[in-house]
This record gives C-alpha cells, structure tokens and sequence, in this order.
C-alpha cells in the first residue's frame, strides 16, 4: 500500500486507538464541498478526461509551486498561456516531466493527496517513479477511458452530496443551467464572486464594469444602478442553487460610508480618477454593502484575505491568475472589520465565513471575534493552511476561544477533481486526531468526540453554508 492505515494519527497507542474508532465512525460520511473551483462544464457534459496530465498535473497549482521553485517552467507542463498557446501538448511527456520530479513533494500535502488518489482510485501499490511514470499513465489513461470514470460517476464515487464551484458576475453559468435541466441527481452549484467588478485594480475593471451592466440591463454609471446589478446576478446565481458569495480581497478593510459620499467614490472609480487609497476605501464600502445584500437574500458570505495574489508580474502577465504564486501577508482584523461588525455583526440574517492565510491572526484576533460576533464564523483550510500540521495548528489556535460550534467544518478549495475525498481523507483523520487527544487529556469524553466527529466532517458544513 502507498498509505498507511495510521497515517496522521497520535503516535501514543493509546491516544491512535482513540483517533481511530473516531475516524471508523465518521470516515464514509458524505462529502461537503462547499468552495472549490472545479470546472462545472466537466459535470455539463460529462465527458471523459483527455489523459493523466490534464486531470491531476494541469488543473493544480498546489503542483505548479513545488516544481516551478525547482526550476521547471510551466509551458513545459502543458500550462496555457494568456493567449491560449500551449507549448507542451503531449502528455506522456508531461507525466514523465512530473514524475521524474515527484520526490519533491514529499512530507507535502500534495505528496498525500496524490498518493491517496493513486491507491484508491486507480490501484496502485507502488510509489511514483521515473522508472514506472509510463506503467502508472498506461493504466490511468485506460480507466479514464471507461463510463465509471466519467466526472458524474466519479462524483457519485466519491460520495459527494454537494460541490460549489465559483463563477464572476459576468459568467453566463450555462453550465450549471444544464446540469439544473438534466436528469442527473448530483448537486453543483455556483458562488457569486464579485471580485473583478468590484476590485478596481483588476485588469479590463472598465470593460467588465460596462458588461455588468449590458448583463443586467441596469444603470451602472449610478451608484443605485451599480448595486441593482450586484442584486440582480446575486438573485441569477441564487435561482440556479448558489448559497455563498465569495470575495478574494487584499484586506478586510470595511467602511460604512454614508449614502451621498458612496456615490461619489463610485463616480471617481468609473471614470478612471481615485487615488490608491480610495481604490482601498472602495473595496472597503463594497464589503459592508455585500453583507448587507447578505442580509436581505440570504447567501452566506465568505471572505478570503490575506493574500498577495499573482506576485511574480512576470508570471501573471504570461499565463494569468492561479498558477502557484500567491504569498501570505499580514492581516489586520479586529480594526478592518470593526465597521462591518458594528452594522451587521449580530444581525441573525448575516452569515460570515471568515478564511486567513496569515495564520498568527487565528488566536490574537479571529477566534476571539467569532467568540462575540454571532454572524461570524472561522473557516480552517485555504491555501497553505489546509495541509495537516496547519489544520492541527488551527485547531489548537481557535477552539479554547471559539469553541467548534464558531467554525464551519472542511473547505477543501479544489481544482484538481480527484483530490477531493484525498483533501476530505486528511482533513478528517487531522480532526480525529485533534479530539482523542482532547479525550486522553480528559477534556472531552469519548461520546462527546464521536459528535464533534460528526459535526466538523459533516453537520457544520452543512448547515453554515445552507446546504
């Protein structure tokens, strides 16, 4: 086997017995994915993967980082360019490229969720070498060509009972349109993110900003008509299943602005002459006016913060967003938030999902808030932080401030679609280990641990993101 039975677990036989009765009760629980970024054209058509390399190698940035820090560029993995050129199209030679290289991920996350897709899903017992990359692509190329390896039998595989993926504003969302009109049982749905009409420093802002409107039919040269466009793709996106907004800012600056001069910052923003600060000031404006559309149709809000996106310009301007290169940085909560929270921080309407990638602020400022606020709820896994040690760290960092009952269970945050249950394996295994060692230090009793089980793989998740 490639995985052993205990992996994750204490190393204390007694506290790994504990983790592993747990983990028996809860382990084939469905799968709740309720942020991601799979492709909903792959459940649409329900077409068989082209190969290896386009399921597992293509798709994944956690991949990308590791090898492009060695050195190996993207087009030498097939990665397209901002134009839409692949340089490298064949993709045995891609997986071969890959496995050559894959000693490089070991001790990662990565390392374990492809090793868990490879046992699992296409039974392989040895490990991934250069000597045996053409072995493993001649038989993942061959169960790729079957019915039972189609994406809608892989869900139900899977045991998923719902994916989100997540679309812009300006997506038609065909896609989910007909996986809504086909027989098929399966449950994906969308998640409303605004970004690149709402942050100011997205390229083509002004373009998108002018297709907004021609979507919507609204006024958007008005700061009226530029919210009713928000209200009206929000309800588009809600009527074809999405529960969530999902939001990607820099910082979690909120403002509340009164009325007259919102409007007047909008009008410096479309007509190309705010200054940097208020470009910041205007995400900020745009943060509390998403919650306060939360509030009034009911979506769960989620924000991501935390993060320098696209940090190599290089990088970026060849082959665009999401290719392995955005950095933490540091995060200020407890002030940035404070305008939001004091309009909308106990409103029972507001559900706000709180997700970090500057991990010293989950203990100093996060946990204490979710302690307070009732509408604000911590998310444990995005990024860097939904490896083992992270999800362990989380844990231990919220739970004596902010309980479990203030954190919303697993996001896994895919784009590689095989990796889900291996992202949901660890997470689960992490959580059971976090709780028999609350129940060796007999702060919680066993029977108690077997419910937390259950709520942080299933019931929390569930019922955070209104699923």
């Amino acid at each position: 086997m490639l995985l052993n039975k205990n992996r994750l677990f204490p190393t204390d036989s007694d506290t790994r017995s504990i983790a592993r009765r747990l983990f028996g009760e809860i382990k084939n629980l469905p799968i709740i994915s309720p942020h991601g970024h799979t492709d909903p054209e792959w459940f649409a058509k329900n077409e068989n993967f082209v190969d290896p390399a386009q399921l597992l190698i293509v798709p994944d940035h956690y991949i990308f980082r590791m090898l492009l820090s060695q050195g190996i560029k993207l087009e030498d993995l097939g990665i397209p360019d901002t134009k839409g050129v692949t340089k490298q199209k064949n993709g045995r030679k891609i997986w071969q490229l890959f496995a050559e290289n894959y000693h490089l991920f070991r001790a990662t996350p990565t390392r374990l969720w492809l090793d868990y897709t490879f046992q699992n899903l296409f039974g392989f017992t040895e490990r991934l070498t250069a000597k045996n990359a053409n072995d493993y692509y001649d038989k993942i190329a061959e169960d790729l060509a079957k019915d039972s390896f189609k994406p809608r039998a892989l869900y139900d595989q899977f045991n998923i009972e719902c994916l989100s993926t997540t679309e812009t504003p300006l997506d038609p969302l065909i896609h989910h349109q007909a996986i809504n009109d086909s027989s098929w049982s399966g449950r994906v749905i969308s998640s409303y993110r605004p970004d690149i009409v709402i942050d100011p420093d997205t390229p083509n802002f002004k373009q998108n900003i002018q297709k907004f409107g021609e979507i919507t039919g609204e006024d958007i040269v008005t700061w009226d008509g530029y919210l009713a466009a928000h209200r009206n793709r929000r309800a588009y996106f809600k009527a074809l299943g999405a529960t969530t907004t999902d939001h990607g800012h820099p910082t979690a600056r909120t403002v509340d602005l009164p009325k007259d001069k919102a409007a007047q910052l909008y009008e410096n923003i479309i007509m190309q002459r705010a200054s940097k600060d208020e470009i910041e000031v205007f995400r900020a404006q745009m943060l509390t006016e998403m919650a306060g559309m939360s509030c009034e149709d009911g979506l769960v809000m989620q924000l991501h913060c935390g993060s320098h996106r696209s940090h190599h310009a290089g990088i970026f301007n060849q082959f665009g967003a999401n290719m392995g290169t955005d950095i933490p940085q540091r995060v200020n909560y407890v002030t940035s938030l404070k305008p939001l929270l004091d309009k909308y921080g106990f409103d029972p309407k507001l559900t706000l999902i709180i997700f970090t990638l500057d991990e010293s602020t989950y203990s100093r400022e996060l946990a204490p808030l979710a302690g307070v606020y009732s509408a604000l709820k911590l998310g444990p896994a995005w990024w860097f932080y939904d490896a083992p040690e992270g999800m362990l760290r989380y844990r231990q960092q919220v739970t004596e401030t902010a309980g479990f009952y203030n954190t919303v269970g697993f996001n896994d945050d895919t784009r590689a679609f095989p990796s889900i249950p291996a992202r949901h394996d660890v997470a689960r295994r992490v959580d059971c280990a976090y709780l028999a060692d609350q129940v060796a230090r007999h702060l919680l009793d066993e029977d108690e641990a077997l419910v937390l089980a259950h709520e942080l793989t299933y019931g929390l998740a569930k019922k955070a993101y209104k699923l």
